[in-house]
């Protein structure tokens, strides 16, 4: 038979649900973060400034 502060300590070490509760956590942050960049690449100033950052690279890597 368990005393009481065995069972608390117990009940304080079992994680189950853990998992699921990060995985809700970690997706709706992949999501926020999902339309923040689709916001950033719908502009046109972003686009743009990646686009020169690509060609750049392209361009001295390549010759």
């Amino acid at each position: 038979m368990k005393t009481r502060s065995a069972k608390i300590v117990t009940s304080l070490k079992d994680d189950t649900g853990l998992t699921t509760a990060e995985y809700a956590i970690g997706t709706v942050a992949v999501a926020g973060l999902g339309g923040i960049f689709a916001k950033l690449l719908g502009s046109e100033v972003v686009r743009d400034a990646l686009w020169s950052i690509l060609t750049n690279a392209f361009s001295r890597f390549f010759g």
